[in-house]
């Protein structure tokens, strides 16, 4: 007999992450012999805590097809819900909810913390004597999973698309820079990246050549706010403008920081933001040119800009998802579908699998030899790394109206079968 299978997503978006679910559903469809009913964790895996669970059987082909170019989690929703080791409670909940929804298969699409919970998810099952698959799907724009020799993963679904979003929007910038260099001869452009400086890096692709005035400042750049007043007044002496792409992570002391449930800093909820400490600083520093110093800080746009996303990052994204079907059918339980790249000039990317006990809360920073002796700028082989993942052409993106038509999955939930569950997270502490 068929068992019942549940995606859930977990943490922040990416322009891509429902191209992965598209690969998880198509996949599911295909293997109706051994996987019954589909469902998803409405918001994650506080979905599957509350007994939220879509049912995605009934979803109609054109919407399905529509996930690959519609950006954010909307589709089913995502949380940042942190279960912890000792959340004993909740680990029992999930595998609960599971087991009395007949589910044998469960693919986890999320970063390092939700490949550590997938991981601890298939170990309570053990324990309990439950049969559950439980399979990862990489999903992370901070391209942070894995390790800096890059053998569990080359790159995560999601980077290549807020690389691509970075390389043309500092094309933009350097444009506008360009015009403005009179009376705004220095701009400040704020990029994610908490402690990894793989998005910020990926501004180097609008300019391959470093034609223009460019500096880039990583959270692993070894600068502060002093060395970087020294660098930018040496390139305004010398081009009388300056374009600064500056790490959300650059270390300019308290910003006030909010955290996320995940104890992550939550860079767009804190009290500050480093691209205006940076903007202030070098203000009152003053310049060694006429004009002031502007910032932008873009935000969530570069995690969930459609039309800016790689064709090359889509695509790969929707394999891996179909992927962890294949990997959960054939090899069992507890592997991550991974992207690794097969050696030589042309780039090619190779399908595999790793262990989730691996991949579970590993984290990587840009490797020493992609970062610029400066400290300023990356090296050519981080642009050879990343110029594949950005793609060339633009997304088929549909249009209704003259505004993009996103997919929409009714919500139809499933019956309950348990009492209802406070979440320990919810609990007042």
């Amino acid at each position: 007999m068929p068992k019942n299978a549940l995606v859930a997503q977990s943490g922040g978006p990416t322009p891509v992450i429902n191209a992965s679910l598209q690969g998880v559903i198509e996949a599911c469809r295909e293997n109706n012999l051994q996987i019954g009913t589909l469902f998803a964790g409405w918001h994650g895996i506080e979905g599957v805590l509350l007994e939220e669970l879509l049912e995605l059987d009934g979803v109609p082909e054109s919407e399905i097809q529509l996930l690959s170019v519609t950006p954010s989690a909307g589709a089913i929703g995502t949380c940042r819900y942190k279960l912890k080791h000792d959340a004993s409670e909740d680990f029992a909940r999930i595998v609960d909810v599971l087991a009395a929804h007949d589910v044998g298969y469960f693919f986890y699409i999320g970063g390092n913390d939700s490949m550590d919970t997938a991981n601890k998810i298939g170990e309570t099952a053990r324990e309990r004597g439950i049969e559950l698959v439980v399979t990862g799907v990489p999903k992370t724009i901070d391209n942070d999973l894995g390790d800096e020799e890059f053998t569990i993963i080359d790159h995560t679904p999601g980077y290549g698309s807020a690389a691509r979003y970075w390389a043309y929007i500092t094309q933009i910038a350097l444009e506008e820079n360009r015009a403005m260099s009179g009376s705004e001869p220095v701009s400040v452009l704020q990029a994610m990246g908490r402690s990894a400086g793989f998005i910020p890096a990926a501004a180097r692709l609008g300019d391959p050549n470093r034609q223009a005035p460019l500096q880039i400042y990583l959270a692993e750049s070894g600068h502060d706010l002093l060395s970087l007043t020294e660098h930018v007044r040496e390139e305004t002496g010398r081009s009388g403008r300056c374009v600064v792409v500056v790490s959300e992570g650059f270390n300019v002391g308290s910003l006030g920081e909010a955290h996320d449930g995940f104890g992550h800093i939550e860079y767009g909820a804190s009290r500050t933001t480093v691209a205006q400490v940076v903007v202030n600083h070098l203000n009152d520093q003053g310049l060694n040119v006429r004009g002031q110093v502007t910032g932008q800080t873009p935000g969530l746009l570069q995690r969930s800009t459609s039309i800016f996303a790689s064709t090359t990052d889509i695509s790969e994204a929707r394999e891996v998802g179909r992927r962890a079907v294949e990997i959960a059918l054939r090899d069992g339980s507890g592997w991550m579908a991974t992207i690794l790249r097969e050696p030589g000039m042309d780039y090619r990317p190779i399908f595999d699998r790793v262990a989730l006990g691996r991949v579970a809360n590993s984290q990587r920073f840009m490797p020493a030899h992609f970062i610029a002796p400066s400290g300023t700028d990356v090296t050519d082989d981080f642009l050879e790394y990343a110029r594949p993942l950005i793609g060339d052409g633009w997304p088929a993106t549909t249009l209704e109206g003259g505004l993009q038509r996103f997919a929409r999955i009714k919500r139809r939930f499933a019956g309950k079968r348990l009492p209802d569950y406070l979440p320990a997270g919810f609990r007042p502490t």
